[in-house]
Protein backbone atom coordinates (compact mmCIF):
# COMPACT_ATOMS: atom_id res chain seq x y z
CA UNK A 1 0.00 0.00 0.00
CA UNK A 2 1.18 3.38 -1.09
CA UNK A 3 1.61 6.54 0.81
CA UNK A 4 -1.92 8.18 1.70
CA UNK A 5 -2.57 11.28 -0.13
CA UNK A 6 -4.29 14.55 1.77
CA UNK A 7 -5.76 17.08 -0.68
CA UNK A 8 -6.54 20.19 0.74
CA UNK A 9 -8.74 22.21 -1.12
CA UNK A 10 -8.88 25.92 -0.20
CA UNK A 11 -11.43 26.89 -2.74
CA UNK A 12 -11.99 30.43 -3.39
CA UNK A 13 -11.60 32.44 0.28
CA UNK A 14 -8.57 33.78 2.00
CA UNK A 15 -7.43 37.18 0.81
CA UNK A 16 -3.21 37.22 1.24
CA UNK A 17 -3.15 38.64 4.65
CA UNK A 18 -5.17 35.84 5.73
CA UNK A 19 -3.28 33.42 3.72
CA UNK A 20 0.13 34.67 5.19
CA UNK A 21 -1.95 34.07 8.80
CA UNK A 22 -2.88 29.96 7.23
CA UNK A 23 0.52 29.70 6.44
CA UNK A 24 2.24 30.58 9.26
CA UNK A 25 -0.28 28.13 11.64
CA UNK A 26 0.28 25.00 9.41
CA UNK A 27 4.45 26.14 10.10
CA UNK A 28 3.41 23.74 13.22
CA UNK A 29 3.59 21.08 10.57
CA UNK A 30 7.30 20.82 11.23
CA UNK A 31 6.60 20.50 15.08
CA UNK A 32 3.96 18.22 15.68
CA UNK A 33 4.75 14.37 14.44
CA UNK A 34 2.22 13.60 11.57
CA UNK A 35 4.12 10.66 10.30
CA UNK A 36 4.65 12.07 6.51
CA UNK A 37 6.70 9.08 5.89
CA UNK A 38 3.40 7.32 4.76
CA UNK A 39 1.51 10.18 3.93
CA UNK A 40 1.62 13.19 1.06
CA UNK A 41 -0.32 16.01 1.64
CA UNK A 42 -1.19 18.46 -1.72
CA UNK A 43 -2.37 21.92 -0.59
CA UNK A 44 -4.60 23.37 -3.59
CA UNK A 45 -4.71 27.25 -2.91
CA UNK A 46 -6.18 30.11 -5.10
CA UNK A 47 -4.62 30.87 -8.30
CA UNK A 48 -3.56 34.23 -6.21
CA UNK A 49 -1.74 33.00 -3.78
CA UNK A 50 0.14 29.84 -5.45
CA UNK A 51 3.48 31.82 -5.45
CA UNK A 52 2.96 32.92 -1.76
CA UNK A 53 2.42 29.22 -0.96
CA UNK A 54 5.39 28.07 -2.92
CA UNK A 55 7.73 30.39 -1.37
CA UNK A 56 6.76 29.85 2.01
CA UNK A 57 7.03 26.10 2.10
CA UNK A 58 10.25 26.24 0.11
CA UNK A 59 11.89 28.96 2.51
CA UNK A 60 10.79 26.99 5.32
CA UNK A 61 11.42 23.61 4.38
CA UNK A 62 7.89 22.37 4.59
CA UNK A 63 7.60 19.13 2.18
CA UNK A 64 4.29 18.99 1.26
CA UNK A 65 3.05 19.20 -2.75
CA UNK A 66 0.80 22.26 -4.16
CA UNK A 67 -2.23 21.76 -6.56
CA UNK A 68 -4.18 24.05 -8.89
CA UNK A 69 -7.76 24.74 -8.40
CA UNK A 70 -8.27 24.38 -12.11
CA UNK A 71 -7.06 25.00 -15.01
CA UNK A 72 -7.51 26.51 -18.84
CA UNK A 73 -8.66 23.47 -21.47
CA UNK A 74 -6.72 26.07 -23.87
CA UNK A 75 -3.09 26.35 -23.90
CA UNK A 76 -1.10 29.89 -24.05
CA UNK A 77 -2.34 32.15 -26.37
CA UNK A 78 -5.52 34.69 -26.53
CA UNK A 79 -7.38 33.50 -23.66
CA UNK A 80 -8.23 36.59 -21.99
CA UNK A 81 -8.58 35.82 -17.87
CA UNK A 82 -7.89 31.82 -18.46
CA UNK A 83 -4.88 30.55 -16.12
CA UNK A 84 -3.19 27.42 -18.81
CA UNK A 85 -1.02 24.67 -17.77
CA UNK A 86 2.21 25.79 -18.90
CA UNK A 87 1.43 28.91 -16.13
CA UNK A 88 0.45 26.45 -13.85
CA UNK A 89 3.56 23.93 -13.71
CA UNK A 90 5.90 26.90 -12.62
CA UNK A 91 4.16 26.67 -8.95
CA UNK A 92 2.26 23.41 -9.14
CA UNK A 93 2.23 19.53 -10.01
CA UNK A 94 -0.97 18.81 -9.61
CA UNK A 95 -4.13 20.13 -10.63
CA UNK A 96 -8.08 19.57 -9.30
CA UNK A 97 -10.49 18.77 -12.59
CA UNK A 98 -14.29 18.07 -12.85
CA UNK A 99 -15.44 19.35 -9.03
CA UNK A 100 -19.20 19.16 -8.81
CA UNK A 101 -19.07 22.99 -8.25
CA UNK A 102 -17.49 23.45 -11.63
CA UNK A 103 -19.13 21.27 -13.01
CA UNK A 104 -22.65 22.76 -11.64
CA UNK A 105 -21.97 26.34 -11.61
CA UNK A 106 -19.51 26.58 -14.83
CA UNK A 107 -21.47 23.91 -16.97
CA UNK A 108 -18.23 21.94 -17.47
CA UNK A 109 -18.96 19.10 -20.03
CA UNK A 110 -17.48 15.49 -19.44
CA UNK A 111 -15.62 17.39 -23.12
CA UNK A 112 -14.56 20.06 -21.28
CA UNK A 113 -12.72 18.13 -18.98
CA UNK A 114 -10.91 15.69 -21.62
CA UNK A 115 -9.77 18.79 -22.50
CA UNK A 116 -8.73 19.89 -19.42
CA UNK A 117 -6.93 16.91 -18.39
CA UNK A 118 -4.83 16.40 -21.52
CA UNK A 119 -3.62 19.60 -22.07
CA UNK A 120 -2.67 19.16 -18.29
CA UNK A 121 -0.77 15.77 -18.86
CA UNK A 122 0.78 17.32 -21.59
CA UNK A 123 2.85 19.74 -19.39
CA UNK A 124 3.47 17.34 -16.85
CA UNK A 125 0.70 18.05 -14.67
CA UNK A 126 -1.05 15.37 -12.66
CA UNK A 127 -4.78 15.99 -12.44
CA UNK A 128 -6.99 14.87 -9.81
CA UNK A 129 -10.32 14.27 -11.39
CA UNK A 130 -13.01 14.10 -9.29
CA UNK A 131 -16.33 12.15 -9.68
CA UNK A 132 -19.50 11.99 -7.89
CA UNK A 133 -19.97 8.49 -8.45
CA UNK A 134 -18.64 5.31 -10.04
CA UNK A 135 -20.54 6.05 -13.47
CA UNK A 136 -18.79 9.46 -14.38
CA UNK A 137 -16.41 9.13 -17.19
CA UNK A 138 -12.84 9.09 -16.14
CA UNK A 139 -10.37 10.20 -19.01
CA UNK A 140 -7.82 8.68 -20.38
CA UNK A 141 -4.47 9.08 -18.28
CA UNK A 142 -6.16 9.72 -14.77
CA UNK A 143 -3.83 8.54 -12.20
CA UNK A 144 -5.85 10.31 -9.38
CA UNK A 145 -9.62 10.01 -8.83
CA UNK A 146 -11.71 11.73 -6.07
CA UNK A 147 -14.92 10.14 -5.01
CA UNK A 148 -16.91 13.08 -4.39
CA UNK A 149 -20.72 12.56 -3.50
CA UNK A 150 -22.46 15.69 -4.08
CA UNK A 151 -24.63 15.64 -1.54
CA UNK A 152 -21.49 15.73 0.95
CA UNK A 153 -19.91 18.37 0.06
CA UNK A 154 -19.98 20.71 2.20
CA UNK A 155 -23.35 19.99 4.22
CA UNK A 156 -21.64 17.68 7.56
CA UNK A 157 -23.09 14.96 6.13
CA UNK A 158 -20.50 12.23 4.76
CA UNK A 159 -20.76 9.60 2.86
CA UNK A 160 -20.34 6.29 5.34
CA UNK A 161 -16.71 4.50 4.74
CA UNK A 162 -18.45 1.17 3.74
CA UNK A 163 -20.41 2.80 0.58
CA UNK A 164 -17.27 5.08 -0.09
CA UNK A 165 -14.92 1.63 0.01
CA UNK A 166 -17.41 -0.09 -2.66
CA UNK A 167 -17.76 3.16 -5.09
CA UNK A 168 -13.70 3.30 -5.04
CA UNK A 169 -13.56 -0.56 -5.69
CA UNK A 170 -15.94 0.19 -8.55
CA UNK A 171 -13.82 2.35 -9.85
CA UNK A 172 -10.54 0.81 -9.42
CA UNK A 173 -12.01 -1.93 -11.37
CA UNK A 174 -12.56 0.07 -14.36
CA UNK A 175 -9.35 2.07 -14.07
CA UNK A 176 -6.32 -0.31 -12.89
CA UNK A 177 -3.53 1.37 -10.95
CA UNK A 178 -5.36 4.35 -10.06
CA UNK A 179 -5.83 5.85 -6.70
CA UNK A 180 -8.98 6.48 -5.32
CA UNK A 181 -9.56 9.16 -2.45
CA UNK A 182 -13.13 10.04 -0.75
CA UNK A 183 -13.89 13.93 -0.61
CA UNK A 184 -16.64 14.96 0.86
CA UNK A 185 -17.06 16.91 4.93
CA UNK A 186 -13.89 15.41 5.97
CA UNK A 187 -12.98 16.00 9.49
CA UNK A 188 -10.15 15.06 11.91
CA UNK A 189 -12.85 12.98 13.65
CA UNK A 190 -14.13 10.78 10.65
CA UNK A 191 -10.88 10.83 8.56
CA UNK A 192 -9.63 7.46 9.75
CA UNK A 193 -13.05 5.82 9.36
CA UNK A 194 -12.07 6.58 5.69
CA UNK A 195 -8.30 6.00 4.97
CA UNK A 196 -8.78 2.13 6.97
CA UNK A 197 -10.79 1.23 4.12
CA UNK A 198 -9.04 -0.93 1.58
CA UNK A 199 -9.87 0.71 -1.63
CA UNK A 200 -9.72 4.45 -0.35
CA UNK A 201 -5.97 5.58 -0.88
CA UNK A 202 -6.88 9.00 0.65
CA UNK A 203 -8.93 12.21 1.43
CA UNK A 204 -10.30 15.20 -0.50
CA UNK A 205 -10.41 17.90 2.65
CA UNK A 206 -12.30 21.31 1.77
CA UNK A 207 -14.15 23.25 4.26
CA UNK A 208 -12.76 21.46 7.38
CA UNK A 209 -9.00 22.50 6.05
CA UNK A 210 -9.87 26.71 5.71
CA UNK A 211 -8.00 26.58 9.42
CA UNK A 212 -4.68 25.15 9.04
CA UNK A 213 -5.02 23.88 12.78
CA UNK A 214 -7.69 21.24 11.89
CA UNK A 215 -6.14 20.39 8.68
CA UNK A 216 -3.19 19.99 10.62
CA UNK A 217 -5.32 17.23 13.13
CA UNK A 218 -6.60 15.79 10.01
CA UNK A 219 -3.20 15.05 8.71
CA UNK A 220 -2.07 13.90 12.38
CA UNK A 221 -5.28 11.56 12.54
CA UNK A 222 -5.09 9.67 8.99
Amino acid sequence: MGKVLIVANLKSYKDENEAKNWLESFKKVQEIDLNLVEKEVIICPSFTQLFSFLSFFSNNNIKVGLGAQNVSPFDEGPCTGEVNAKQIKDFARYVLIGHSERRTSFNETEDLLVKKVKISLQYGLTPIFLVQDQEDIIPQGVKIIAYEPILAIGSGHPDTPENADAVAAQIKAKNPDSQVLYGGSVTADNIKSFTSKANIDGVVVGGASLEAEELLKIIQNA
